[in-house]
């Protein structure tokens, strides 16, 4: 296997990034070591591609303002399965010396941090890696092409370009277990564009934290739960809001309300087509599924991929 270093990327040893330690994911001292940066796992968030974390958010966990993510059972499982998905990895892949990995920080921009799950090495007891090697669990295929591609999440692929920018490395290899019991393997190639504009992205990121710049407050949960757990406590009193603010959040209570009513008027047209049928399906597609109790109709389940074109 060959070194495979990043075009125009600083000569070795330069381009090494520094060893910050061997944390457990999710303690203390592995929340202390990203603080200061950006994560894998919290780019997306920079980007507003990540479906658990907003930039809103992120930025007031930088600013010590709210708690770490507190660690979901999605976030468990993925963890408990890791070893087992690179175990299985490696034995697939016979060739490959595959090693565990520190958390690091890139040699030209500390604040860029990465915690891979594990390293392809060039040798047995090398510390310098040449691929990397991410472990995902997934409850189900959507977001994951064919197994052998580069198809897969976009938060998961950020998280990889980020790895290989501070690694210097130029593939990645995903393994995912998908229900908890199919295996598939992907590879992300390097994009040094997509990887300039994550680089930017966070650095600006970066200027807002240290400069105390609230981002703009935005429509993900996270922000919204960010902002129901910033004031602690409740003042009996009057609060003047800005009639911008009010008339906003009243138009929102009528769209959602309009929304609501044809929600129910297009889910009643079509549970009355579907009849006692289970799954509403349109030119070959699964639209939604229809679950009985006690032999009535309970509810009506949208298909995961709505894309109403082939």
């Amino acid at each position: 296997m060959t070194d495979t270093v990043l075009a125009g990327a600083p000569a070795a040893p330069a381009a090494r990034p520094t060893v910050l330690g061997w944390f457990e994911p999710g303690t203390p001292d592995w929340h202390a070591a990203r603080a200061a940066g950006i994560g894998g796992s919290e780019i997306a968030a920079v980007m507003g591609i990540s479906p658990y974390e907003s930039r809103f958010s992120l930025w007031h966990r930088k600013q010590g303002l709210i708690a770490p993510v507190e660690e979901s059972e999605e976030m468990y499982w993925g963890k408990v399965h890791e070893p087992g998905i690179c175990a299985r990895f490696a034995a697939l892949h016979p060739e490959l010396f595959v090693s565990m990995a520190p958390t690091y920080a890139d040699a030209e921009h500390p604040w860029m941090i990465a915690n891979p799950d594990r390293l392809i090495v060039p040798a047995p007891r090398t510390d310098r890696p040449v691929e990397i090697v991410e472990a995902k669990t997934a409850r189900d295929e959507h977001g994951w092409g064919e197994p052998g591609t580069d198809v897969i999440p976009v938060h998961y692929r950020a998280q990889c370009l980020w790895y290989m920018r501070v690694l210097r490395v130029t593939r990645c290899h995903v393994a995912v277990l998908i229900a908890g019991s199919e295996y598939r393997e992907y590879v992300i190639q390097y994009d040094a564009a997509e990887a300039d504009l994550m680089v930017t992205a966070g650095a600006e990121f970066m200027r807002t934290v240290r400069q105390h710049e609230r981002p703009d407050i935005d429509g993900h949960a996270a922000t919204f739960q960010t902002i129901k757990a910033l004031p602690e406590g409740q003042d009996d009193i009057d609060i003047e809001v800005t009639a911008a603010a009010r008339d906003r959040y009243f138009a929102a209570l009528a769209a959602a309300k309009d929304a609501d009513e044809e929600k129910r008027a297009a889910a009643g047209l079509l549970l009355d087509e579907i009849g006692t049928g289970r799954r509403a399906v349109c030119e070959r597609r699964t639209v939604a599924t229809r679950t009985v109790r006690d032999g009535r109709t309970h509810s009506l389940q949208p298909a995961r991929n709505r894309s109403t074109t082939s």
